[in-house]
C-alpha cells in the first residue's frame, strides 16, 4: 500500500481550508484517509501562526513508515526545519520566447539608433548657429 501524506481540501466555494492527512495514494483527494496530521489555511496572512499546524512528531512516524510527501507538504515541513530543502528545477516559465525575445532585442536596437540620431541632430544645429554668427 502506497501512502501518501498530502492535503486534502474542505471549505466552501473560493474559501479553501486544507486538511494535511496521510492517505493511501489509490484514495479520492478528498476521501478516505488512514489520519489527520495538521491543517493549513491558505486565507490567514503568511506570518500567522494559525496558516499551518502540524503534528510534526505524527509526519515523521509515517516518514519511518514509508510514506511519501507531497511537495506542498515537504514545503511546509522544510520551512519548519523538520526535513532539508530539495534542489527544485527552476523552469523559467516565466521568460519568454524566443520570438519574443528577438523581437525585444530588435526593439531596443531601434530606439537605440533614434536615440543617437536625436542626439546628431541636436547637436548639429548648435553647430551652424555658431559659424553663422
Amino acid at each position: 500500500m502506497a501512502i501518501k501524506v498530502r492535503l486534502a481540501r474542505g471549505g466552501s466555494k473560493k474559501r479553501p481550508f486544507y486538511r494535511i492527512v496521510v492517505a493511501d495514494s489509490r484514495m479520492p483527494r478528498d476521501g478516505r484517509y488512514i489520519e489527520k496530521v495538521g491543517t493549513y489555511n491558505p486565507l490567514l496572512p503568511k506570518d500567522s501562526e494559525d496558516r499551518v499546524k502540524m503534528d510534526v512528531e505524527r509526519i515523521q512516524y509515517w516518514l519511518t513508515q514509508g510514506a511519501q510527501l507531497t511537495d506542498r507538504v515537504s514545503r511546509f515541513l522544510e520551512a519548519a526545519g523538520v526535513v532539508e530543502k530539495k534542489e527544485r528545477a527552476n523552469m523559467k516559465k516565466a521568460e519568454p520566447g524566443k520570438k519574443a525575445q528577438d523581437r525585444a532585442e530588435a526593439r531596443a536596437e531601434k530606439a537605440k539608433a533614434a536615440e543617437e540620431a536625436a542626439k546628431e541632430a541636436a547637436a548639429a544645429p548648435a553647430e551652424e548657429e555658431t559659424a553663422e554668427s
